[in-house]
C-alpha cells in the first residue's frame, strides 16, 4: 500500500511558526515519524509539501495516479480552495484531511472548510499526532480490503 502525505502552504515553518498553536514538531520530524510508522504497518509512506496552491493540485493529481491513500493538510488553502477540493475529488482515492490545531476553536474565517465535504473524515486539534492516527486509519482499511 501506498499513502501519499500532503502539507500545504506555511507548514515547512513548523517547529518554528507558533509553536503554541502548530507544536514544536518539525515538518522532517513529522515526516519521518510517518515514514518510520509506514514501515512498522507496511505502508509505503511519501511526503511532499508546497506552499503553491497549483503544486498542490498537482501532487493530488499525481497521488491519484500513483497512490492509494491520500492525507492532506492544505493550510491555509482548506478555507478558500475549491480548485484543490475539485482535485481530491477527481483523483478518486480515499482522503483524510488533518489539521495540528483545532479549527473550531480559532479565528471564524479558519472554521470553514471546502476541503471537509470530500474526505472520508477530518482529525484535528491533535497537534502531529492526527497524521500518525491518519495513517493507521490509511492502513487498517488496506487491510479491511485483503480480507
Amino acid at each position: 500500500m501506498r499513502v501519499e502525505v500532503i502539507h500545504g502552504p506555511n507548514l515547512n515553518l513548523l517547529g518554528s511558526r507558533q509553536p503554541e498553536i502548530y507544536g514544536s514538531e518539525s515538518l522532517e520530524e513529522i515526516n519521518a515519524s510517518l515514514v518510520a510508522l509506514g514501515r512498522t504497518l507496511d505502508v509505503d509512506v511519501r511526503c511532499h509539501q508546497s506552499n503553491h496552491e497549483g503544486a498542490l493540485i498537482d501532487l493530488v493529481q499525481q497521488a491519484g495516479r500513483e497512490s492509494d491513500f491520500l492525507i492532506i493538510n492544505p493550510g491555509g488553502f482548506t478555507h478558500t480552495s475549491i480548485a484543490l477540493r475539485d482535485a481530491i475529488i477527481a483523483c478518486g482515492l480515499p482522503a483524510i484531511e488533518v489539521h495540528l490545531s483545532n479549527l473550531h476553536a480559532r479565528e471564524p474565517e479558519r472554521q470553514v472548510t471546502r476541503i471537509g465535504g470530500v474526505v472520508r473524515g477530518r482529525i484535528e486539534g491533535l497537534g502531529a499526532e492526527g497524521y500518525r492516527l491518519a495513517l493507521r486509519y490509511a492502513a487498517a482499511l488496506a487491510g479491511e480490503k485483503k480480507s
